[in-house]
């Protein structure tokens, strides 16, 4: 029988927790938008046994849809994670170092801290600052604790907006996320990776937009931890589950900023 991670994989289920990626989703305006075309059609060309095929162009910004950032996707002060000047790794081809295809694949444990459970909702309010008090109490509801080198999942039970775009892109009342403190407390526990159901891993503030970005400073440049955005959490945070088996693999795009993502949850049956 396999195991990993104590999971016992012959008696486990599979929750995908990746968002659909189509063309109009939800997305933050500071990336290009995902777009999709049929570039040949059945019939456009037919082979001599009456067969045909069908495909498509796919163009879309790195950090559209559910997707990992890389550590060299932010800089602090023209340095990025390492303290390596920015200048010096980037050019109009990517980054030459820090970039998603240097993200190994992660498969292990992740904790599930279900915040709107410690307040008896279903979605936390548009703007709300997840602390790090939260994430302790969560984590003992969780009855799982948060251990070095392993990933982190913080619901906020905002992917349940998905369909409501105005809602989900807080753009008027803002949306939930971690604060800077909250981004320390995840730092100090040494974990490998984090992820939550917002466009931005942050706490946004009502009009604010991405104006300033302290957790993605405190966790990709000081502290060396990705972080995947826009997951599809909703579903584990039913189960009540205080944790899963991640499975995470990015593109591996070479010299990219970011990465869309396919996140699956393995959890008992």
């Amino acid at each position: 029988m396999a195991y990993i991670d104590g999971y016992r994989l012959a008696a486990s289920r599979v929750l995908d927790l990746a968002q659909p990626m189509r063309k109009g989703m939800p997305q933050s305006a500071n990336h290009p938008p995902f777009r999709m075309a049929l570039e040949r059609r059945h019939g456009d060309y037919v082979r001599t046994d009456g067969g045909s095929a069908a495909n498509e162009v796919i163009v879309t910004g790195g950090h559209v849809g559910t997707h990992v950032d890389a550590l060299g996707h932010v800089s602090q002060d023209g340095l990025v994670h390492g303290g390596l000047a920015a200048a010096d790794v980037q050019n109009h081809q990517g980054l030459s170092a820090l970039g998603i295809d240097t993200f190994p694949p992660y498969v292990g444990r992740a904790v599930v801290l279900d915040i709107p459970r410690l307040y008896g909702v279903q979605i936390l309010p548009p703007g709300y600052e997840i602390t790090a008090d939260d994430l302790s109490r969560a984590e003992g509801l969780a009855g799982s604790d948060v251990r070095p080198g392993q990933a982190v999942l913080i619901g906020t039970g905002w992917s349940r907006l998905w369909d409501q775009y105005d809602v989900f892109t807080g753009m008027r009342e803002g949306v939930p996320g971690p604060g800077a403190d909250a981004a320390r407390w995840l730092a100090s526990r040494r974990v490998r990776v984090v992820g939550g159901e917002t466009l931005a891993f942050e706490r946004i503030g009502p009009g604010l937009g991405h104006s300033t970005l302290p957790v993605h400073r405190i966790l990709l440049v000081e502290s060396g931890i990705n972080i995947v955005e826009t997951m599809r959490l909703h579903e584990l945070l039913d189960t009540g589950l205080g944790e899963c088996l991640l499975i995470l693999a990015p593109l591996p795009i070479v010299g990219a900023t970011g990465a869309p993502v396919r996140p699956l949850a393995i959890v008992p049956q």
